[in-house]
């Protein structure tokens, strides 16, 4: 299966961090949410126009695996791809990377995932608009042959 992610840079700045100024690990899901906000923009619509349809997309699940640890001033790599889509929620995935200065090398700093329901503004369930679903297939994984 081939994929197109999207990736957003982010430096790491002070308030990520706690007093060993290593990031605090609730932070990573604002990591994935920077990621998932950026793709959306770039390739769908922002979550300003979601909310003009009457859609939201809150975060009823949510997973990060830690691998290494990032930094104060560490420049991050935010890879993020939509990889599932049903009719009132879609799904998404994470990498977290660092680049090494030495080697050229990406590090997994961490991955993982959120899934979203689509609810309208009284807050139950509504599918997705129809004219959004196929902007967010186009994301999906291809199917080689």
């Amino acid at each position: 299966m081939k994929q197109a992610s999207h990736r957003t840079t982010y430096r790491v700045i002070y308030g990520d961090t706690d007093a060993a100024a290593v990031v605090y690990n609730a932070n990573y899901l604002r990591f994935f949410e920077i990621g998932r906000t950026e793709l959306m923009r770039e390739k769908v619509y922002t979550y300003k126009k979601f909310q003009d349809m009457g859609i939201l997309l809150p975060v009823t699940e949510c997973f990060v695996r830690y691998k290494a640890f990032a930094c104060y001033d560490d420049l991050l790599q935010i890879e993020t791809k939509l990889v599932e889509l049903k009719k009132v929620s879609c799904k998404f995935s994470y990498k977290i990377l660092r680049k090494n200065d030495e080697t050229g090398k990406e590090q997994l700093i961490a991955k993982g995932y959120t899934v979203h329901a689509s609810i309208g503004r009284e807050g139950k369930l509504s599918p997705l608009p129809a004219d959004l679903v196929p902007r967010l297939q186009a994301l999906l994984p291809i199917t080689e042959n």
